[in-house]
């Protein structure tokens, strides 16, 4: 069998982890040669061999600790040089939308177009989950924006966590029944609307059906950032595979969540309101480099109709956010996600109840990829997605 290879980099430590696959109990001995730019394994008639990214070169004599896992392979740390954390993040979301320029939305699972040529006068940033509360603490008189909503007007985005709102203006899509929104982080006054059925208020794909987000009065719309796709109108459109969109989006609210608020525990609620996800945020400077070796994980099944098999090459390589998580489905870990919600230190993120579960998947897959001793810690699944991030689970936190 020939060995995969997995090294995982952490770019603050600038340390690495190679994980050996494959060579368990082999039948011939092994040998293996670590240089600057490569690694090879060679073990009778088989070579398997991962070059490096150009940014990244091993320090050879530090290699240490060299050991066999039952289950896993060999296990070799050792140090290496590589940029730091950071230097090649790509813009978020957040960052690219822009006012005074014209974009196209398209539903992410389909590509059909949602809303075209729309240009924003205004992209501002909504206030955080505890503003109001806030006034009330600063405000030596009645809060003068307790009446007030927060909905924006023609020309404007409003950015949440996981979300943006708009004018919906004239879309013949959206539907009549408005929501009443509390949750999600800013004020907006109730009405009779919260009898409405919840199916009533969602926006939906004309084409594929999906649900894109929900009305939240008579005429403006929450998108999630997970099921939308936002262009410039003078570009094509480009899709994504659904599941690297999903943990790239994901991965983005975790990242600027944990770096602005300092916190590193996420609730993942569905917009049914139940949890489906406790996320525990490890770090997010790790880099992934991956053999095809016959005993990787590209081969795995995936529901999404994509793999994380790379476009050039029989190496992959993968910026990763790590993390553990706990499933919540079926009354699982009801007592820790109730402990979670109540727990000021946890951030609520919510996105549609499906896309809670297809990341749930994701995530469940990415745990069986690992090397067994990767998979658990604190009774926590690991798991590592191959996007331009990665997740990673753990049944204990």
């Amino acid at each position: 069998m020939a060995a995969g290879l997995l090294l995982e980099i952490r770019r603050g430590t600038q340390s690495g982890l190679l994980v050996i696959r494959g060579a368990d109990r082999p039948s011939s001995p092994v040998d293996i040669s670590v240089a600057a730019d490569r690694v090879e394994v060679k073990s009778g008639g088989s070579c398997e061999a991962a070059t490096l990214p150009p940014e990244v070169r091993l320090a050879p004599s530090s290699c240490r600790g060299l050991h066999r896992l039952p289950g896993d392979g060999l296990h070799l740390r050792m140090r290496l040089h590589c940029p730091p954390p950071g230097a090649d993040l790509v813009p978020t979301w957040r960052e690219s939308l822009k006012p005074q320029k014209n974009y196209v939305f398209y539903c992410q699972s389909c590509g059909d177009v949602i809303v075209k040529d729309r240009k924003f006068l205004r992209v501002l940033p909504l206030p955080s989950e505890n503003w109001s509360a806030l006034v009330e603490e600063w405000c030596c008189h009645p809060n003068p924006f307790a009446r007030s909503t927060l909905h924006p007007q023609h020309g404007d985005c409003f950015l949440g966590d996981t979300f943006f709102l708009m004018n919906s203006g004239s879309e013949s899509h959206v539907p009549e029944s408005p929501m009443c929104c509390s949750e999600t982080g800013y004020h907006i006054s109730q009405s009779h609307s919260n009898s409405k059925s919840k199916k009533n208020t969602r926006v939906v794909c004309e084409r594929c059906k999906t649900t894109l987000g929900e009305t939240v009065s008579s005429d403006t719309i929450k998108y999630y950032v997970t099921e939308v796709i936002i262009q410039p109108s003078d570009e094509n459109f480009s899709p994504k595979p659904r599941s690297q969109f999903i943990q790239g989006m994901v991965a983005q609210c975790l990242v600027e969540l944990s770096s602005a608020k300092s916190t590193f525990r996420f609730t993942l609620k569905g917009d049914n309101g139940k949890i489906y996800i406790l996320i525990w945020l490890l770090n997010s400077d790790t880099l992934l480099v991956e053999s095809s070796g016959s005993s990787s994980s590209h081969d795995v099944f995936t529901p999404f109709g994509d793999t994380f098999m790379p476009t050039s090459g029989p190496v992959g390589t993968w910026n990763a956010l790590k993390v553990l998580y706990q499933p919540c489905i079926k009354s699982r870990n009801k007592e820790l996600a109730d402990a979670w919600e109540n727990d000021i230190g946890v951030h609520p993120l919510k996105f549609p109840s499906e896309t809670c579960l297809e990341l749930l998947l994701i995530l469940c897959l990415s745990t069986t990829s690992l090397p067994p001793s990767l998979r658990c810690m604190n009774s926590f699944q690991h798991s590592e997605q191959k996007m331009s991030w990665i997740l990673n689970s753990y049944d204990d936190i």
